[in-house]
């Protein structure tokens, strides 16, 4: 054998040893999630508190998640900008779970100026005195997306990073108080799979805030570690919601695509685990580990040229919706 090894190539070599390590790899990031997936899943009321705060609760992974959050017991804040809605997911949550709900109506695309502001002072008077145990940041804006830089006017990317960076900050920046005051807390900001890839050309500002949520998340998980509070962001891949007919042609469930009711009890499972970046869905990790395994040049290449397929079937529609 080592005759044979010796003979190789230099080449051949350095390839094995880049595959043992690839293997490696995706071998203890399958066992840290089997691990996770077998521990007995955490009492969230115990560990945390007995209130939780949603933003973007009337939707998508935010709705299911609200709902598995007053599955495991947890009392509600919700937030969002249409009080029809927040009516709607109150009285659903409240009509299958003996728990309360608190709605705050708040346009989280106002952050930072007065509007905004007064409904900041209403949501800080709305936690005030509550024992909020988690809070999970999930409203986010997508749209626009599959465009240039330079084809969408300012305003629109002010709204984007209103909604997907500022209150994110300001939100977390709210509810902290109480939990460093109580010593406990969980904190779930929800990023994505653009925040955890080289790059996401054609959605650059989207990814450009989610990379911000991931730092953001990672630096506040080492702040307040010892503070009792854990801090995490989460990065799932495609979720089938509306949200994502706005990244590719194909967001219909599949294997790698699970509904928003199948992804939330994962993702609600894993908080508190997995680290200050976290991919609850066991296929969105395989595909991370893979990509992880592709050089960056590649990535982007591939990616662009995907976009810019999705960015012709949106562009082609819109046209025919003109038509009609």
């Amino acid at each position: 054998m080592a005759v044979h090894l010796q003979q190789a190539p230099a080449w051949f070599i350095l390839l094995a040893v880049l595959g043992a390590l690839c293997v490696a790899a995706l071998t203890s990031r399958l066992l840290v999630h089997l691990t996770a997936c077998l521990r007995r899943p955490k009492d969230l009321r115990r560990s945390y508190g007995t209130w939780a705060v949603v933003t973007g609760p009337t939707s998508g992974i935010g709705r299911s998640v609200a709902l598995e959050l007053a599955r495991r017991g947890l009392n509600l804040v919700l937030v969002d900008l249409s009080a029809a809605n927040l009516q709607e997911v109150s009285d659903t949550i409240r009509s299958q779970h003996a728990v309360k709900t608190v709605s705050v109506v708040f346009d989280l695309s106002l952050v930072s100026t007065p509007q905004g502001d007064e409904a900041m002072r209403r949501l800080r008077k709305a936690v005030k005195g509550l024992d909020v145990g988690v809070l999970v940041n999930n409203a986010g804006v997508a749209k626009p997306g599959a465009v240039f830089l330079h084809e969408v006017d300012a305003e629109a990317w002010v709204r984007m990073i209103r909604v997907n960076l500022w209150a994110v900050t300001e939100v977390t920046a709210a509810v902290l108080p109480g939990m460093v005051e109580r010593g406990r807390g969980a904190v779930v900001n929800m990023g994505s799979a653009s925040s955890a890839v080289p790059s996401f050309p054609l959605h650059t500002m989207y990814s450009a805030t989610k990379r911000y949520v991931a730092q953001f998340s990672r630096s506040l998980y080492v702040e307040y570690k010892s503070k009792g509070i854990d801090v995490q962001c989460h990065a799932p891949f495609f979720v089938a919601t509306t949200m994502l007919s706005g990244f590719s042609g194909i967001w219909r469930p599949s294997a790698f695509v699970p509904t928003a009711d199948a992804y939330a009890p994962k993702a609600v499972r894993w908080i508190g685990q997995g680290g200050p970046l976290c991919v609850p869905n066991l296929r969105h990790r395989l595909l991370r580990c893979l990509l992880a395994a592709v050089p960056d040049s590649l990535h982007d290449w591939v990616c662009l040229r995907g976009n810019l397929r999705t960015r012709k079937i949106i562009r082609r529609a819109s046209a025919c919706t003109l038509r009609g």
